[in-house]
């Protein structure tokens, strides 16, 4: 559990003037560099993650996936020249080491829960910007855990509705790629309004097999009387409005949708990221029937 930090003694007894910054920290601060090194070394010597017939196999793998060049000055036994690559890496290129080494245990199917413990409290207690992703196979951007939470639940609820198609697959990687250890803000977006489309196909546009959020705002559009919403409006008010109006924001939001003479603009991360919280809040409004057709 994320708690406040305690303050350092000398903030609270006033030995200093201005405290020093406490975090999120990007990249690798200096006080995480050797308990990341430290946690690669014990995860690349757990238990089942290497090869019986070739021991420097699962480093080796490892390094030629995040191109890295091996030390050659260290041969064979435990400190072979790809291991040691991977436990003295530092900076962003330890995040990566970090990353790869988790998403190649989730590969090869080894639930390595003590090693994902023993991460998540050393990132947590190092102020680290990033987190442990939610299924153990990567590192993310570090949010809010009731929002991200959240989010989950609202992928969860879209998987187990069988009228929202895709809607979690497209939610999943419009996350990824937002939060993702290496992010693209173009892909987000794009997998964001995949999301919307495919839980609100089934309730807007449900005989359109090409419909798309542009097709879908039309028909809300043109016959508007037939939605509904959960959420109370006057007796002359528009119930479909809230809804018509986010979606609307994420569809005309899209800054890379289209070429043109002056070159296509991609979506930055913050636009990004805040498209994928719009869209997880209209799937889930979809999904739960929050917002439904009427007639």
């Amino acid at each position: 559990m994320t708690t406040t930090p305690r303050p350092r003694f000398s903030v609270r007894a006033g030995l200093v003037d201005t405290p020093e910054h406490d975090g999120p920290f990007d990249g690798v601060p200096d006080h995480l560099v050797v308990p990341l090194q430290e946690w690669v070394a014990y995860a690349l010597g757990a238990e089942g993650l290497g090869d019986v017939y070739d021991e420097d196999a699962v480093e080796r793998t490892l390094c030629l996936r995040l191109r890295m060049v091996p030390l050659q000055n260290v041969v064979g036994g435990v400190g072979s020249k790809y291991y040691r690559a991977l436990i003295e890496a530092v900076g962003l290129r330890l995040l990566d080491v970090v990353d790869e080494v988790l998403a190649y245990k989730v590969e090869r199917g080894l639930n390595d829960d003590a090693a994902i413990s023993l991460l998540i409290n050393i990132l947590d207690e190092a102020g680290s910007a990033y987190r442990v992703a939610w299924i153990g196979d990567g590192l993310e951007v570090r949010v809010a855990p009731a929002v991200r939470d959240a989010v989950h639940q609202t992928m969860a609820d879209a998987a187990a509705r069988s009228t929202a198609g895709s809607a979690a697959d497209h939610l999943g990687a419009a996350w990824q790629a937002a939060y993702g250890r290496s992010p693209d803000p173009v892909r987000a977006y794009s997998e964001a309004i995949k999301a919307v489309e495919a839980a609100a196909h089934a309730v807007v546009q449900p005989n359109n097999a090409k419909a798309t959020l542009g097709t879908m705002l039309g028909e809300i559009r043109n016959a508007r009387h037939k939605f509904g919403s959960a959420i109370p409006v006057p007796a002359a008010g528009d119930p479909i409005a809230a809804a018509e109006a986010m979606m609307r924001a994420l569809w005309e939001g899209q800054t890379s949708r289209h070429g043109g003479q002056n070159g296509t603009v991609p979506e930055t991360l913050d636009s990004a990221r805040a498209g994928v919280h719009l869209a997880a809040t209209l799937v889930q409004w979809f999904v739960s029937g929050a917002v439904a057709r009427t007639a």
